[in-house]
């Protein structure tokens, strides 16, 4: 996979909709998957493609977790966002139960970065432009 891209993140929780949503701020086409714990144990699934300056909802309702662990690639240019959360994923749509054994399991392993919603009932997500190559840099 090309160089890691760095990003600057803000996150905040949105007025309106009760949604976990992610607005993204580049001018590429992000892929994003997202991880959550459910009812029956820790679930990945993706993907969402959404636009450039754009935003879309990744979760619809209000949050039931205070934590969400996100992961996206750039379409046009390869870089990503990243974290040290590590969950499944595969290439093609999926929704994945369990965390454990992925690559035992048929799937890769990935990290994710850690979204902390404060118990807020909806949050949105803003990625921007790479500010640097690297390890995914969060703030």
């Amino acid at each position: 996979m090309p160089a890691l891209a760095a990003a600057t993140l803000l996150a905040g929780a949105a007025p309106a909709l009760a949604d976990l949503r992610l607005c993204n701020k580049t001018d590429s086409t992000v892929s994003v998957a997202i991880g959550y714990k459910a009812k029956d144990g820790w679930r990945s699934e993706g993907w969402w493609n959404i636009g450039g300056q754009k935003c879309g909802t990744l979760l619809s309702g209000a949050l039931g977790s205070r934590y969400y662990y996100l992961y996206a690639v750039d379409a046009n240019r390869g870089g990503e966002w990243s974290g040290k959360a590590t969950m499944c994923t595969r290439r093609k749509m999926f929704t994945i139960v369990g965390v454990e054994d992925c690559v035992a399991r048929g799937y890769e392993r990935t990290g994710f970065f850690e979204i902390d919603t404060a118990e807020q009932r909806s949050w949105t997500v803003h990625l921007y432009q790479p500010t640097q190559k690297g390890n995914g840099a969060i703030r």
